[in-house]
Protein backbone atom coordinates (compact mmCIF):
# COMPACT_ATOMS: atom_id res chain seq x y z
CA UNK A 1 0.00 0.00 0.00
CA UNK A 2 1.43 3.40 -1.01
CA UNK A 3 1.62 6.49 1.15
CA UNK A 4 -1.38 8.14 -0.60
CA UNK A 5 -3.64 5.19 0.20
CA UNK A 6 -2.56 5.17 3.84
CA UNK A 7 -3.16 8.91 4.06
CA UNK A 8 -6.70 8.55 2.64
CA UNK A 9 -7.55 5.87 5.21
CA UNK A 10 -6.09 7.97 8.01
CA UNK A 11 -8.15 10.97 6.79
CA UNK A 12 -11.33 8.90 6.83
CA UNK A 13 -10.48 7.57 10.26
CA UNK A 14 -9.92 11.05 11.65
CA UNK A 15 -12.87 12.64 9.85
CA UNK A 16 -14.57 12.80 13.18
CA UNK A 17 -11.84 15.18 14.39
CA UNK A 18 -13.15 17.96 12.16
CA UNK A 19 -16.44 18.01 14.05
CA UNK A 20 -14.96 17.94 17.55
CA UNK A 21 -14.39 21.70 17.67
CA UNK A 22 -17.95 22.47 16.54
CA UNK A 23 -19.31 19.96 19.02
CA UNK A 24 -17.41 21.58 21.90
CA UNK A 25 -18.68 25.03 20.88
CA UNK A 26 -22.26 23.72 20.89
CA UNK A 27 -21.67 22.39 24.41
CA UNK A 28 -21.06 25.95 25.50
CA UNK A 29 -17.26 26.06 25.69
CA UNK A 30 -15.40 29.18 24.69
CA UNK A 31 -13.52 29.07 21.37
CA UNK A 32 -10.15 29.13 23.19
CA UNK A 33 -11.03 26.26 25.53
CA UNK A 34 -12.69 24.34 22.69
CA UNK A 35 -9.52 24.69 20.59
CA UNK A 36 -7.32 23.33 23.44
CA UNK A 37 -9.65 20.39 24.14
CA UNK A 38 -9.92 19.70 20.43
CA UNK A 39 -6.12 19.46 20.23
CA UNK A 40 -5.91 17.22 23.32
CA UNK A 41 -8.61 14.84 22.06
CA UNK A 42 -6.96 14.67 18.63
CA UNK A 43 -3.61 13.80 20.24
CA UNK A 44 -5.32 11.13 22.34
CA UNK A 45 -6.91 9.60 19.26
CA UNK A 46 -3.58 9.75 17.44
CA UNK A 47 -1.77 7.88 20.21
CA UNK A 48 -4.69 5.45 20.51
CA UNK A 49 -4.41 4.68 16.80
CA UNK A 50 -0.64 4.12 17.16
CA UNK A 51 -1.20 1.85 20.16
CA UNK A 52 -3.90 -0.19 18.43
CA UNK A 53 -1.70 -0.52 15.34
CA UNK A 54 1.25 -1.68 17.48
CA UNK A 55 -1.03 -4.11 19.32
CA UNK A 56 -2.29 -5.49 16.01
CA UNK A 57 1.27 -5.84 14.69
CA UNK A 58 2.50 -7.65 17.80
CA UNK A 59 -0.50 -9.87 18.41
CA UNK A 60 -1.56 -10.68 14.86
CA UNK A 61 1.32 -10.18 12.42
CA UNK A 62 4.05 -11.37 14.80
CA UNK A 63 2.02 -14.39 15.90
CA UNK A 64 1.29 -15.36 12.29
CA UNK A 65 4.97 -15.17 11.35
CA UNK A 66 5.92 -17.08 14.52
CA UNK A 67 3.43 -19.86 13.73
CA UNK A 68 4.66 -20.13 10.14
CA UNK A 69 8.25 -20.42 11.38
CA UNK A 70 7.23 -23.13 13.81
CA UNK A 71 5.88 -25.33 11.01
CA UNK A 72 8.96 -25.03 8.79
CA UNK A 73 11.79 -27.56 8.98
CA UNK A 74 14.58 -24.98 8.78
CA UNK A 75 16.32 -23.74 11.89
CA UNK A 76 17.23 -20.20 10.83
CA UNK A 77 13.69 -18.76 11.04
CA UNK A 78 13.30 -20.11 14.59
CA UNK A 79 16.50 -18.34 15.57
CA UNK A 80 15.24 -15.07 14.07
CA UNK A 81 12.08 -15.43 16.16
CA UNK A 82 14.08 -16.22 19.32
CA UNK A 83 16.28 -13.16 18.82
CA UNK A 84 13.12 -10.97 18.44
CA UNK A 85 14.01 -9.76 14.95
CA UNK A 86 10.37 -9.87 13.77
CA UNK A 87 9.14 -8.18 16.95
CA UNK A 88 11.48 -5.23 16.36
CA UNK A 89 10.49 -5.04 12.69
CA UNK A 90 6.72 -4.89 13.37
CA UNK A 91 7.35 -1.88 15.62
CA UNK A 92 8.09 0.05 12.44
CA UNK A 93 4.42 -0.20 11.36
CA UNK A 94 2.91 1.94 14.17
CA UNK A 95 5.75 4.41 13.66
CA UNK A 96 4.83 4.82 10.01
CA UNK A 97 1.10 5.12 10.81
CA UNK A 98 1.84 7.69 13.52
CA UNK A 99 4.00 9.72 11.11
CA UNK A 100 1.39 9.75 8.32
CA UNK A 101 -1.62 10.41 10.57
CA UNK A 102 -0.05 13.26 12.56
CA UNK A 103 -0.77 16.08 10.06
CA UNK A 104 -4.37 14.81 9.74
CA UNK A 105 -5.05 14.64 13.47
CA UNK A 106 -3.06 17.65 14.69
CA UNK A 107 -3.72 21.20 13.54
CA UNK A 108 -0.83 22.85 15.36
CA UNK A 109 2.14 23.02 13.02
CA UNK A 110 4.58 22.92 15.96
CA UNK A 111 3.13 19.69 17.35
CA UNK A 112 3.03 18.15 13.88
CA UNK A 113 6.77 18.80 13.47
CA UNK A 114 7.56 17.46 16.96
CA UNK A 115 5.44 14.31 16.62
CA UNK A 116 6.68 13.54 13.13
CA UNK A 117 10.29 13.84 14.22
CA UNK A 118 9.59 11.60 17.21
CA UNK A 119 8.00 9.07 14.82
CA UNK A 120 11.04 9.20 12.54
CA UNK A 121 13.40 8.64 15.49
CA UNK A 122 11.21 5.77 16.67
CA UNK A 123 11.40 4.15 13.23
CA UNK A 124 15.20 4.58 13.06
CA UNK A 125 15.66 3.08 16.53
CA UNK A 126 13.39 0.14 15.65
CA UNK A 127 15.44 -0.51 12.51
CA UNK A 128 18.73 -0.35 14.47
CA UNK A 129 17.41 -2.81 17.06
CA UNK A 130 16.20 -5.11 14.29
CA UNK A 131 19.61 -5.00 12.59
CA UNK A 132 21.36 -5.70 15.91
CA UNK A 133 19.04 -8.64 16.61
CA UNK A 134 19.62 -9.91 13.06
CA UNK A 135 23.39 -9.89 13.56
CA UNK A 136 22.97 -11.91 16.77
CA UNK A 137 20.70 -14.36 14.95
CA UNK A 138 23.13 -14.72 12.04
CA UNK A 139 26.00 -15.24 14.48
CA UNK A 140 24.10 -18.11 16.10
CA UNK A 141 23.13 -19.59 12.72
CA UNK A 142 26.69 -19.60 11.39
CA UNK A 143 28.08 -20.82 14.72
CA UNK A 144 25.94 -23.93 14.39
CA UNK A 145 27.30 -24.57 10.89
CA UNK A 146 30.20 -27.02 10.67
CA UNK A 147 31.90 -24.91 8.01
CA UNK A 148 31.89 -21.71 10.07
CA UNK A 149 31.74 -22.89 13.71
CA UNK A 150 35.49 -22.37 14.22
CA UNK A 151 35.65 -19.03 12.36
CA UNK A 152 35.44 -15.63 14.13
CA UNK A 153 31.99 -14.98 12.62
CA UNK A 154 30.91 -12.96 15.63
CA UNK A 155 33.49 -10.28 14.84
CA UNK A 156 32.07 -9.72 11.35
CA UNK A 157 28.48 -9.35 12.52
CA UNK A 158 29.51 -7.15 15.44
CA UNK A 159 31.15 -4.84 12.91
CA UNK A 160 27.86 -4.71 10.96
CA UNK A 161 26.00 -3.87 14.19
CA UNK A 162 28.47 -1.10 15.05
CA UNK A 163 28.13 0.37 11.54
CA UNK A 164 24.31 0.21 11.83
CA UNK A 165 24.37 2.04 15.17
CA UNK A 166 26.81 4.60 13.79
CA UNK A 167 24.65 5.32 10.74
CA UNK A 168 21.50 5.27 12.88
CA UNK A 169 23.05 7.72 15.33
CA UNK A 170 23.82 10.15 12.51
CA UNK A 171 20.26 9.71 11.20
CA UNK A 172 18.80 10.53 14.63
CA UNK A 173 20.99 13.64 14.91
CA UNK A 174 19.97 14.77 11.40
CA UNK A 175 16.29 14.38 12.37
CA UNK A 176 16.69 16.34 15.60
CA UNK A 177 18.57 19.26 14.04
CA UNK A 178 16.57 19.03 10.79
CA UNK A 179 19.59 18.63 8.53
CA UNK A 180 19.94 16.45 5.47
CA UNK A 181 21.50 13.09 6.31
CA UNK A 182 24.09 13.13 3.51
CA UNK A 183 25.10 16.70 4.34
CA UNK A 184 25.53 15.82 7.99
CA UNK A 185 27.43 12.66 7.13
CA UNK A 186 29.82 14.65 4.93
CA UNK A 187 30.28 17.22 7.69
CA UNK A 188 31.25 14.42 10.05
CA UNK A 189 34.45 14.03 8.04
CA UNK A 190 35.82 17.10 9.76
CA UNK A 191 35.38 15.34 13.10
CA UNK A 192 36.87 12.06 11.90
CA UNK A 193 39.89 12.38 14.20
CA UNK A 194 37.59 12.52 17.22
CA UNK A 195 35.58 9.58 15.91
CA UNK A 196 38.73 7.56 15.39
CA UNK A 197 39.70 8.24 18.99
CA UNK A 198 36.24 7.27 20.26
CA UNK A 199 36.05 4.09 18.17
CA UNK A 200 39.75 3.22 18.46
CA UNK A 201 39.16 -0.14 20.16
CA UNK A 202 36.43 -1.06 17.68
CA UNK A 203 38.62 -0.19 14.70
CA UNK A 204 41.62 -2.06 16.10
CA UNK A 205 39.37 -5.00 16.95
CA UNK A 206 37.92 -4.98 13.43
CA UNK A 207 41.36 -4.98 11.77
CA UNK A 208 42.70 -7.61 14.16
CA UNK A 209 39.63 -9.81 13.77
CA UNK A 210 39.91 -9.63 10.00
CA UNK A 211 43.60 -10.58 10.11
CA UNK A 212 42.97 -13.43 12.55
CA UNK A 213 40.22 -14.76 10.28
CA UNK A 214 41.97 -14.21 6.93
CA UNK A 215 45.22 -15.83 8.09
CA UNK A 216 43.46 -18.58 10.08
CA UNK A 217 45.50 -17.63 13.13
CA UNK A 218 42.78 -18.33 15.68
CA UNK A 219 39.63 -20.41 15.88
CA UNK A 220 37.05 -20.99 18.54
CA UNK A 221 38.14 -24.01 20.59
CA UNK A 222 41.87 -23.51 20.00
CA UNK A 223 44.23 -24.00 22.91
CA UNK A 224 46.37 -20.85 23.12
CA UNK A 225 49.00 -19.51 25.51
CA UNK A 226 49.47 -15.75 25.95
CA UNK A 227 52.00 -15.27 28.79
CA UNK A 228 51.61 -11.48 28.90
CA UNK A 229 47.94 -11.78 29.88
CA UNK A 230 48.26 -15.00 31.87
CA UNK A 231 46.08 -16.86 29.39
CA UNK A 232 46.57 -20.60 28.98
CA UNK A 233 43.47 -22.47 27.89
CA UNK A 234 40.80 -22.87 25.24
CA UNK A 235 39.27 -20.01 23.24
CA UNK A 236 35.58 -19.78 24.12
CA UNK A 237 34.58 -16.66 22.22
CA UNK A 238 36.06 -14.30 19.64
CA UNK A 239 34.37 -10.89 19.57
CA UNK A 240 35.13 -7.44 18.26
CA UNK A 241 36.51 -6.25 21.58
CA UNK A 242 38.00 -9.32 23.23
CA UNK A 243 39.03 -12.93 22.90
CA UNK A 244 37.67 -14.91 25.84
CA UNK A 245 39.95 -17.73 27.03
CA UNK A 246 38.93 -20.29 29.65
CA UNK A 247 42.12 -21.26 31.44
CA UNK A 248 42.70 -24.79 32.67
CA UNK A 249 42.00 -23.66 36.25
CA UNK A 250 38.55 -22.55 34.97
CA UNK A 251 39.33 -18.85 35.31
CA UNK A 252 38.45 -16.56 32.40
CA UNK A 253 41.00 -14.29 30.73
CA UNK A 254 40.03 -11.69 28.13
CA UNK A 255 42.67 -10.71 25.60
CA UNK A 256 42.37 -7.74 23.18
CA UNK A 257 42.26 -9.10 19.60
CA UNK A 258 44.82 -6.58 18.31
CA UNK A 259 47.37 -7.79 20.88
CA UNK A 260 47.24 -11.25 19.29
CA UNK A 261 48.22 -9.67 15.97
CA UNK A 262 50.76 -7.11 17.18
CA UNK A 263 52.40 -9.49 19.67
CA UNK A 264 53.21 -13.18 19.74
CA UNK A 265 51.08 -15.95 21.19
CA UNK A 266 51.25 -19.74 21.09
CA UNK A 267 48.51 -21.73 19.38
CA UNK A 268 48.53 -25.47 20.08
CA UNK A 269 46.16 -26.36 17.24
CA UNK A 270 49.00 -27.74 15.12
CA UNK A 271 49.87 -30.20 17.87
CA UNK A 272 46.24 -31.21 18.31
CA UNK A 273 45.84 -31.84 14.59
CA UNK A 274 49.14 -33.72 14.25
CA UNK A 275 49.81 -37.38 14.95
CA UNK A 276 51.18 -36.87 18.45
CA UNK A 277 52.13 -34.56 21.26
CA UNK A 278 55.83 -33.91 21.70
CA UNK A 279 57.97 -34.94 24.64
CA UNK A 280 61.33 -33.22 24.92
CA UNK A 281 62.92 -33.86 28.30
CA UNK A 282 66.41 -34.57 29.57
CA UNK A 283 68.00 -36.47 32.44
CA UNK A 284 71.27 -35.15 33.82
CA UNK A 285 73.99 -37.77 34.13
CA UNK A 286 76.85 -37.33 36.60
CA UNK A 287 79.92 -37.17 34.33
CA UNK A 288 82.14 -38.79 36.96
CA UNK A 289 80.25 -42.07 36.44
CA UNK A 290 80.94 -42.30 32.69
CA UNK A 291 83.49 -44.99 31.78
CA UNK A 292 84.53 -47.60 29.22
CA UNK A 293 82.67 -50.89 29.37
CA UNK A 294 84.57 -53.89 30.73
CA UNK A 295 83.90 -57.42 29.42
CA UNK A 296 81.96 -58.11 32.60
CA UNK A 297 79.79 -55.06 32.05
CA UNK A 298 79.12 -56.02 28.43
CA UNK A 299 78.19 -59.52 29.49
CA UNK A 300 75.75 -58.09 32.02
CA UNK A 301 74.31 -55.65 29.52
CA UNK A 302 73.86 -58.43 26.97
CA UNK A 303 71.25 -60.01 29.20
CA UNK A 304 69.02 -56.97 28.68
CA UNK A 305 66.49 -57.85 25.99
CA UNK A 306 66.71 -54.62 24.00
CA UNK A 307 70.55 -54.67 23.96
CA UNK A 308 71.42 -58.21 22.89
CA UNK A 309 71.69 -57.56 19.18
CA UNK A 310 73.13 -54.07 19.65
CA UNK A 311 76.04 -55.17 21.84
CA UNK A 312 76.85 -58.17 19.68
CA UNK A 313 76.84 -56.18 16.43
CA UNK A 314 78.73 -53.24 17.93
CA UNK A 315 81.42 -55.47 19.48
CA UNK A 316 81.94 -57.24 16.17
CA UNK A 317 82.29 -53.91 14.39
CA UNK A 318 84.73 -52.59 17.03
CA UNK A 319 86.88 -55.75 17.01
CA UNK A 320 87.12 -55.64 13.23
CA UNK A 321 88.08 -51.97 13.29
CA UNK A 322 90.72 -52.42 15.99
CA UNK A 323 92.15 -55.47 14.24
CA UNK A 324 92.35 -53.73 10.87
CA UNK A 325 94.06 -50.72 12.47
CA UNK A 326 96.44 -52.82 14.61
CA UNK A 327 95.20 -51.22 17.85
CA UNK A 328 97.02 -51.98 21.12
CA UNK A 329 94.14 -52.99 23.40
CA UNK A 330 96.30 -52.84 26.52
CA UNK A 331 95.77 -49.07 26.55
CA UNK A 332 92.11 -48.10 26.91
CA UNK A 333 92.38 -44.87 24.95
CA UNK A 334 93.55 -46.72 21.84
CA UNK A 335 91.01 -47.72 19.23
CA UNK A 336 87.30 -47.86 19.73
CA UNK A 337 85.45 -49.06 22.82
CA UNK A 338 81.91 -48.99 24.11
CA UNK A 339 80.98 -46.73 27.03
CA UNK A 340 78.26 -47.23 29.59
CA UNK A 341 76.54 -44.00 28.55
CA UNK A 342 76.65 -45.07 24.89
CA UNK A 343 75.00 -48.38 25.75
CA UNK A 344 72.52 -46.49 27.89
CA UNK A 345 71.58 -44.24 24.94
CA UNK A 346 71.21 -47.29 22.71
CA UNK A 347 68.86 -48.85 25.25
CA UNK A 348 66.72 -45.71 25.46
CA UNK A 349 66.53 -45.47 21.67
CA UNK A 350 65.35 -49.05 21.42
CA UNK A 351 62.97 -48.57 24.34
CA UNK A 352 61.08 -45.62 22.82
CA UNK A 353 61.20 -47.28 19.38
CA UNK A 354 59.22 -50.20 20.78
CA UNK A 355 56.94 -48.32 23.15
CA UNK A 356 53.31 -48.76 22.08
CA UNK A 357 52.31 -45.20 23.08
CA UNK A 358 55.01 -43.53 20.99
CA UNK A 359 54.11 -42.56 17.41
CA UNK A 360 56.79 -44.38 15.43
CA UNK A 361 55.96 -42.44 12.25
CA UNK A 362 57.15 -39.20 13.83
CA UNK A 363 60.65 -38.20 14.88
CA UNK A 364 61.95 -40.09 17.93
CA UNK A 365 65.54 -40.06 19.10
CA UNK A 366 67.89 -39.98 22.08
CA UNK A 367 70.77 -37.52 22.04
CA UNK A 368 73.42 -35.92 24.20
CA UNK A 369 73.35 -32.17 24.74
CA UNK A 370 76.12 -29.78 25.66
CA UNK A 371 77.71 -30.76 29.01
CA UNK A 372 77.06 -28.28 31.81
CA UNK A 373 78.16 -27.76 35.39
CA UNK A 374 75.20 -29.95 36.39
CA UNK A 375 76.27 -32.94 34.30
CA UNK A 376 75.67 -34.16 30.77
CA UNK A 377 72.04 -34.00 29.57
CA UNK A 378 70.67 -37.06 27.77
CA UNK A 379 67.54 -35.89 25.97
CA UNK A 380 64.60 -38.01 24.86
CA UNK A 381 62.68 -36.57 21.93
CA UNK A 382 59.50 -38.33 20.76
CA UNK A 383 55.74 -37.92 20.28
CA UNK A 384 52.98 -39.61 22.25
CA UNK A 385 50.09 -40.75 20.08
CA UNK A 386 47.23 -39.73 22.39
CA UNK A 387 47.22 -35.97 22.94
CA UNK A 388 44.77 -35.72 25.83
CA UNK A 389 46.56 -33.74 28.54
CA UNK A 390 45.93 -36.11 31.46
CA UNK A 391 46.78 -39.22 29.46
CA UNK A 392 49.82 -37.54 27.93
CA UNK A 393 51.24 -36.60 31.33
CA UNK A 394 50.59 -40.11 32.64
CA UNK A 395 52.44 -41.81 29.76
CA UNK A 396 55.31 -39.32 29.92
CA UNK A 397 55.70 -39.90 33.66
CA UNK A 398 55.67 -43.68 33.22
CA UNK A 399 58.43 -43.49 30.62
CA UNK A 400 60.68 -41.30 32.74
CA UNK A 401 59.95 -43.35 35.86
CA UNK A 402 61.44 -46.27 33.97
CA UNK A 403 64.36 -44.24 32.65
CA UNK A 404 65.35 -42.97 36.10
CA UNK A 405 64.98 -46.41 37.64
CA UNK A 406 67.27 -48.19 35.14
CA UNK A 407 70.11 -45.65 35.16
CA UNK A 408 72.00 -47.42 38.01
CA UNK A 409 71.90 -50.64 35.97
CA UNK A 410 74.39 -49.00 33.60
CA UNK A 411 76.71 -47.92 36.44
CA UNK A 412 75.57 -44.33 35.97
CA UNK A 413 74.19 -41.80 38.42
CA UNK A 414 71.74 -38.98 38.02
CA UNK A 415 73.17 -35.59 38.93
CA UNK A 416 71.49 -33.66 41.71
CA UNK A 417 72.66 -31.03 44.14
CA UNK A 418 73.94 -32.33 47.49
CA UNK A 419 71.42 -32.76 50.28
CA UNK A 420 71.80 -33.33 54.02
CA UNK A 421 72.23 -37.09 53.62
CA UNK A 422 75.35 -36.47 51.49
CA UNK A 423 77.19 -34.97 54.49
CA UNK A 424 76.76 -37.44 57.36
CA UNK A 425 79.81 -36.03 59.16
CA UNK A 426 77.85 -32.88 59.90
CA UNK A 427 75.01 -34.85 61.46
CA UNK A 428 76.36 -36.82 64.52
CA UNK A 429 74.46 -39.92 65.56
CA UNK A 430 72.78 -40.29 68.93
CA UNK A 431 75.65 -42.56 70.02
CA UNK A 432 78.14 -39.88 69.05
CA UNK A 433 76.23 -37.29 71.03
CA UNK A 434 76.26 -39.53 74.08
CA UNK A 435 80.01 -39.85 73.75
Amino acid sequence: MNETGITEKATALFGVVDGIFDLLIRWGLSPGMASILDEVISMFLLFLLAYLTDLFARVVIHKIVERIARYTTSRWDDIFIEQKVIRYLVHIIPGIIFYIATPVAIRSELWVIVFQRVAQIFIVVAIMRAVHASTKALTEIYSESKDYSDKPIKVIFQIIAVIAYFVGGIAVISIIINKDFTTLFAAMGASMAILLLIFKDSILGFVAGWQLSANDMLRQGDWITVPKYGADGNVEEISLYSVKVRNFDNTITTVPPYSLVSESFQNWRGMQESGGRRVKRSVLIDMSTIKFCTPEMLERFSKIKYLQDYIQNTESEIEQYNRENDVDNSVLVNGRRQTNIGVFRAYLQEYISRHHEVNQEMTHMVRQLQPTERGIPVELYFFIRIKDWVYYESVQSDIFDHVLAIIPQFDLKVFQYPTGVDFPQFYPTEEGQRQ
